[in-house]
């Protein structure tokens, strides 16, 4: 893996320049709007409901997982609900059976998810395009089946009364503003974790290997490694916020192994705004206050998703966020 870096940025990348920013690689917009994300997150559970912040943030966590592979290395996979949905399982296992406090059945569930994506990563990342996606969706139907039929899973009842616990056997979290503090802060240290990865020497790369793969293969980057790692990364960090859901609510059903959820995240990435930092979580947002607020409508609710979807790809073909950061001419 060892390359000049400078080299293949500045060869492969549209201006390396724009990447440049303040601390961790913050532009001045970037800076303003992780300003306005903090602000929401300290003021919103006393305007809003908690457990619905909470869901809220741990699908927006999800959307920046899977941002991260389709974004910034160009790879689509339909089937990133198996790593979400595998890590609420075996969180939701581990507090419940094995006894676990809740960050360390959050931690059982993220290294779930993280040992299946290196499996699935490693079978997958030999394909490109079309055929990436559906071996993919293929794994991730084989884990829909396995949870099925598998006995600490529940089967179509899931694992129920998961019990949250006490943060480190010391700071109970049945109080759901305790909890939501918890998730808040899982959520917002991922993201900048997600930030970091991105604008780091190894994110510099990914970007290339995006814009012009057989490039970075003749500068000398085994790009089939880089691709693997980032998979296995993004797998990591949604199997944490499904491990997160689950905790929150106490149960895991098949519903978050299923492939409508792994279409529910592209269709959040892809409405916030593919390849930005923050888009993912503006479309999350959008997304889950919509199933939210218009639940009782019933299946309506899948066609004005259906709308949405065909109104983003007509006339927001950059996302809501990437429109106006266009609008703006700046980075977000």
């Amino acid at each position: 893996m060892a390359a000049d870096t400078t080299s293949i940025t500045a060869s492969a990348l549209p201006d390396p320049a724009q990447e440049a920013g303040g601390a961790w690689g913050f532009t001045r917009a970037q800076l303003g709007a992780l300003g306005v994300l903090i602000v929401f997150l300290a003021v919103a559970p006393f305007m809003l409901y908690p457990v619905f912040l909470m869901k809220l943030l741990c699908f927006a966590l999800f959307a920046c997982a899977f941002n991260l592979l389709i974004g910034y290395v160009g790879l689509l996979s339909f089937g990133h609900a198996a790593y979400f949905g595998m890590g609420g399982y075996l969180a939701g296992h581990a507090a419940k059976v094995w006894g676990l406090t809740p960050e360390l059945a959050i931690i059982v569930g993220a290294v779930t998810a993280g040992l299946l994506g290196t499996i699935a990563g490693w079978i997958a990342i030999r394909r490109q395009g079309i055929y990436f996606a559906m071996i993919t969706l293929a794994l991730a139907q084989m884990v829909y089946f396995f949870c099925v039929q598998a006995p600490f899973t529940g089967g179509e009842d899931g694992i129920q009364a998961i019990p949250r616990g006490s943060l480190f056997g010391v700071i109970p979290l049945d109080q759901d503003m305790t909890m939501y503090w918890l998730v808040a802060g899982i959520f917002l240290g991922a993201f900048l974790l997600i930030h970091r990865i991105i604008h780091s020497p190894y994110g510099q790369v990914l970007k290339s290997i995006r814009e012009n793969e057989p490039r970075a293969t003749s500068l000398g980057y085994r790009t089939d490694d880089y691709k693997l790692l980032a998979f296995i990364l993004s797998a990591t960090i949604a199997g944490t916020a499904g491990a997160t859901k689950s905790i929150v609510f106490g149960i895991a059903t098949l519903t978050d192994v299923h492939w409508s959820m792994s279409g529910e995240v592209v269709l959040m990435t892809l409405v916030g705004g593919l390849g930005t930092v923050f888009g993912p979580v503006i479309g999350a947002a959008v997304i889950v206050t919509m199933q939210n607020y218009l639940a009782e409508m019933g299946a309506w609710v899948t066609v004005i998703q259906g709308v949405i979807f065909v109104t983003c790809v007509l006339a927001f073909r950059r996302g809501l966020v990437g429109e106006i950061a266009a609008m703006l001419k700046v980075k977000l």
